[in-house]
């Protein structure tokens, strides 16, 4: 690991801590309905909307209506995206002529797209429409960006209000967040794209002669306004097989930067936006501390790992870094911080390959997702994440002090706790719960490219991946099957759903709460002391969880290489 290598991580991290605060204030003043920079030219547009659709922007919602109404408008999503893949051989913007996407990998990428997973199991610039990108894809990008950031200010809302019974508007927060923060800042950051190189066209694909005298097919297309919302909402999912590794999607290190910008802004905001809305910044930046640490721990752990490289090769005097499978033009500490970033923040899209990480590289990009995506996490479900996390320790703190359990003035009792839990629980449930099936089944085994622990792996990564919503692939698992289609399809529906609904039931309640003023014996929530308990309860609930999980694959690997063996 270089010193140039640090330099550039350090960058990073000083750019997206000098962006909390402002970006954090914007965002509130948008939940809250306050006037911002754009209200005179949005403010018409959005009350349009809203007369159009028959909705009263001061009239909010129960948390039971607020769940339903999402969950109505995120199946209405699914049914639209799956048509537009079945029918895009008779719709237009198709000049490639493709047909009908196979109903398996519909209902998948319709899943995929729709819960902000993006998992793809299909080759973009092979399989799917100008018209399916645009007004399938790219709008589910948007759509359920907003919907896991509505989700976040509604359970703010619930610790911010006392005796309340309602938790916001979902179709207002919808509106305004897609309007005044994700339309915006995708404009003008694809138009930077396009000025950096990335293609923006409805153009069929060009048919070139090379050097050698061989006709080459090069995909092109409507790129860059998906890359934008693809990195900036947490969604990951590429125009092209090779997502931002491909240089249509990320043409150089400038455009590298903004990616991996886009991917932590808002979610780290969020933090900011929590501080604000309960009235105590410091709750705020406690929460995003906690994240830090993971984060920065990650990566020092994934970057050492790369920067090793393989013992096996060092035997036989080839010296160096783990380039197997990295980003050449970026380098292997940028491959590796990439790779943190978009597994911690629920991203997905990946410049470098995970199957080719060290065993210990690819392990913590699964134990970022096994955490729960709360390292930043997606836009809005990295929030209410570690919110679930922080109801869960404020518990455990009580119970090691014999007190109710307090946060922001408002008690943590039963049905706090239990839907907490009902929420953490979904992932190991769904996680664990196929990749046993799949591994001991033909329809499973099949895909996998490799034997031994690598093998069990790609599976485990795979599960993970969906039901973690992050979407990136550990690559080998041929996952275009009817089994995995089908499978991981469910098991992003219960990564998505098993906790947004529990999350908006524990927002109804402490909404419905009576705020208490805080006590001599009331636990500090802004200091090292609930920043340490919130990350050692984290580690050792997936710890506890996963760990024999990993043990079976990345640890035995890890063990088996410094024995002289490889899979």
């Amino acid at each position: 690991m270089t010193i140039n290598g640090w330099i550039q991580i350090l960058v990073f991290v000083g750019i997206v801590v000098a962006l909390v605060k402002p970006l954090g204030g914007y965002l509130t003043r948008v939940l809250n309905g306050e006037r911002t920079i754009l209200s005179v030219a949005l403010g018409p547009l959005e009350r349009g909307l809203y007369r159009i659709a028959g909705v009263n922007e001061r009239e909010e919602q129960h948390w039971t209506t607020y769940a339903a109404t999402m969950l109505f408008f995120n199946l209405a999503g699914f049914a639209m995206l799956y048509l537009i893949q079945r029918l895009q051989g008779e719709l237009p913007f198709n000049p490639q002529g493709f047909g009908p996407v196979e109903a398996t990998s519909a209902f998948n990428t319709a899943v995929s797209f729709m819960t902000n997973t993006n998992w793809q199991g299909y080759a973009g610039e092979t399989t799917m429409s100008y018209l399916t990108q645009m007004a399938g894809l790219t709008v589910q990008n948007f759509v359920s960006a907003a919907t896991g950031v509505a989700i976040a200010a509604a359970l703010i809302r619930g610790f911010a209000r006392a005796s309340g019974k309602t938790v916001g508007n979902f179709w207002v927060d919808l509106t305004r967040v897609t309007l005044y923060v994700l339309l915006p800042v995708c404009i003008v950051g694809s138009l930077v794209l396009v000025w950096q190189g990335v293609p923006q066209n409805l153009n069929p694909y060009a048919v070139v002669t090379t050097v050698e005298g061989a006709r080459q097919t090069i995909a092109q297309g409507p790129v860059a306004s998906q890359m934008m919302i693809k990195h900036l909402g947490t969604n990951g999912g590429g125009f092209f097989n090779a997502n931002a590794a491909h240089p249509f999607e990320n043409p150089n290190a400038l455009t590298n930067l903004i990616h991996m910008t886009s991917i932590f802004a808002i979610g780290a905001a969020l933090t900011n936006v929590f501080g604000r809305m309960v009235g105590n910044e410091k709750k705020g930046w406690a929460i995003f501390i906690a994240m830090g640490v993971l984060f920065l721990a990650g990566v020092a752990v994934t970057c050492w790992a790369e920067a090793a490289g393989n013992p096996l090769l060092h035997a036989v005097g080839l010296e160096g870094g783990n380039m197997e499978g990295k980003e050449t033009r970026f380098g292997v500490a940028v491959s590796a911080l990439f790779a943190v970033v978009t597994t911690a923040a629920s991203c997905g899209a990946v410049i470098a390959m995970h199957a080719s990480f060290m065993p210990l590289g690819g392990m913590v990009a699964m134990l970022n997702m096994m955490l729960g995506e709360i390292i930043i996490g997606g836009v809005g479900a990295g929030f209410y994440g570690v919110i679930l996390f922080v109801i869960v320790a404020i518990f455990v703190a009580g119970l090691m002090v014999g007190r109710t359990p307090e946060y922001l003035g408002k008690k943590i009792e039963a049905k706090e706790v239990k839907m907490a839990m009902l929420a953490v629980l979904c992932l190991p449930l769904a996680i664990l719960g196929f990749t046993s099936v799949a591994v001991v089944i033909p329809a499973g085994l099949s895909s996998l490219a490799h034997a031994g622990p690598h093998g069990f792996s790609e599976a485990l990564y795979a599960y993970t991946s969906g039901a973690a919503n992050n979407g990136s692939a550990f690559a080998g698992l041929s996952a275009n099957t009817p089994w995995y289609n089908i499978t991981i399809g469910l098991a992003m529906l219960m990564g998505r759903f098993m906790v947004i609904v529990p999350a908006l039931a524990i927002a109804g309640s402490l909404a419905a709460k009576k705020s208490v003023p805080a006590s001599s014996g009331t636990l500090p929530t802004t200091g090292p002391l609930f920043v340490g308990l919130l990350v050692g309860v984290i580690l050792v609930v997936g710890g506890l969880t996963f760990f024999p999980a990993l043990a079976l694959g990345p640890v035995v690997e890890h063990l088996a290489m410094l024995k002289g063996q490889m899979f």
